[in-house]
């Protein structure tokens, strides 16, 4: 099956009550775990990417090839999408259409809003000409995404994201809600209030960002309430992690790569499909 964009598979999550996993991809193995996970739950799967991480595999022409080969070689049939994630600016999200992303992520969230809102619109533009879907958002998420580390959290305003949803012809909205990258330092709080408000004004499907952690009844409340999309990646680099390190600090002769990145993709793979149930795309593709 051909790479797609997010917006059918989003709007079908929404409708039916489930949400799609963003699962962030950092090399070859995290990539293979999470199509083999999608395919073996037959669910639809969006395929993260950080500008750093994509630098880090060779740049976003080296990193589209890279999935479709893999997708050809596993002969995948579940839908797929390849997102930037964080897309800093008009020239970033437009390289990655360029390179063959079908969906893409501009986060002018930093800016006064008028400003976020123009990029935004102009993104679009690009995007939706080359069939790609775009992501915005407004607010602060909290922790650290690749470089970029935010102290606080500040919560979306359900007028603003009003306001940017109709003048940008976005197809689905990440208002920061409370939660965070990374591991969490306590227990989360998320602004359900907020989410439903905003949810019921813009008509489209809600992204949370800063997955990992939120307890199952906070992630079924946030579906409930319009979340279509969530993203997960800490989940999966410390599971992955903790793999590598039973493996060498039991075997101190072992050097082939494989005999490490073989279980660490296991374990992402059994995160990532753990994920998939609870987030209800199981079935679904």
């Amino acid at each position: 099956m051909a790479l797609v964009s997010m917006t059918d598979m989003l709007n079908k999550a929404r409708k039916e009550g489930y949400a799609v996993g963003q699962f962030n991809i950092n090399n070859l193995e995290f990539t293979q775990a999470i199509l083999q996970a999608a395919e073996e739950e037959k669910s639809p799967v969006i395929l993260g990417v950080s500008e750093g991480a994509g630098k880090y595999m060779g740049g976003f022409k080296a990193v589209v090839p890279m999935v479709k080969g893999l997708m050809e070689s596993y002969g995948t049939t579940v839908p797929v999408a390849i997102h930037l994630d964080h897309g800093s600016s008009f020239d970033k999200c437009k390289e990655a259409v360029d390179a063959g992303f079908t969906s893409v992520m501009i986060d002018a969230s930093s800016k006064p809003l008028e400003e976020n809102i123009k990029i935004t619109a102009e993104v679009v533009d690009y995007a939706h000409k080359n069939g790609a879907s775009v992501e915005a958002e407004l607010g602060v998420v909290g922790g650290q995404e690749d470089d970029v580390i935010a102290d606080g959290v500040i919560y979306a305003d359900p007028k603003e994201c009003e306001e940017l949803v109709k003048k940008t012809d976005i197809d689905c909205l990440a208002p920061a809600l409370g939660s965070v990258h990374g591991p969490y330092k306590g227990e989360p709080n998320l602004g359900f209030k907020e989410m439903e408000e905003i949810s019921k004004q813009s008509d489209l499907p809600l992204v949370l960002h800063g997955g990992t952690g939120i307890p199952t009844k906070d992630i079924q409340r946030a579906i409930s309430l319009g979340t279509a999309k969530i993203n997960v990646n800490t989940e999966n680099q410390i599971a992955s992690t903790k793999a590598i390190r039973d493996i060498l600090d039991n075997d101190k002769e072992v050097y082939d790569p494989r005999k490490y990145l073989g279980p660490a993709r296991e374990a992402i793979k059994e995160t990532v499909q753990g994920k998939m149930r609870e987030f209800g795309s199981s079935g679904k593709a």
